[in-house]
């Protein structure tokens, strides 16, 4: 079972560096994501959704090389790349991957204009490496399906300074 986090930034690169850094975890096998989009409410009231990955080009890519393969076949490659390019880049665009387009919009638009929400499916993570890493980060949690420990933890998280947990440095004194 997956896990959605939902966490509200001041700006889109505020949440943008967040996702970087919760991407670079995955590469280190810390935290495993089904889904990362940045929604963005701009001053016109219209929400922005920045997608993790971009279905319409992924599905053309798929499609054009699905369409050369058959198009070889019957000897009409290029006729089949087109095709299957134009079929999958449609296929793509229609298709919702993750968190779910309309639910996302629909909690967008409480946020204030300019602000960020970073939408996260989690699908497994080490939670005490994860949340050392995003220690001190800030943002404010919107909404979770974290149990109430998690997201208390989460909530700590963001919201303590970023050299928590390590001993303070030694002060020097001079007496004259």
């Amino acid at each position: 079972m997956s896990d959605l986090i939902v966490i509200v930034y001041p700006t889109e690169d505020k949440a943008e560096a967040i996702r970087q850094k919760l991407v670079n975890l995955q590469k280190e096998y810390l935290i495993e994501l089904s889904d990362a989009v940045i929604a963005v409410k701009q001053d016109n009231g219209r929400i922005k959704l920045i997608q993790l990955m971009n279905t319409t080009a992924v599905g053309a890519i798929s499609g054009g090389f699905w369409g050369l393969l058959i198009g070889s076949i019957f000897l009409m490659p290029l006729l089949g790349a087109s095709i299957g390019a134009a079929s999958g880049a449609l296929g793509g665009a229609l298709t919702d991957y993750g968190i779910n387009d309309g639910f996302m919009r629909e909690l967008a638009t409480n946020l204030k204009p300019e602000n960020a929400a970073l939408f996260l499916l989690i699908r497994k993570m080490t939670a005490d490496k994860v949340l050392d890493e995003l220690k001190g980060t800030g943002g404010t949690v919107l909404r979770t399906s974290l149990d109430h420990a998690k997201e208390q933890a989460l909530r700590d998280a963001l919201a303590a300074s970023p050299g928590f947990g390590q001993p303070a440095p030694a002060e020097t004194s001079s007496h004259n």
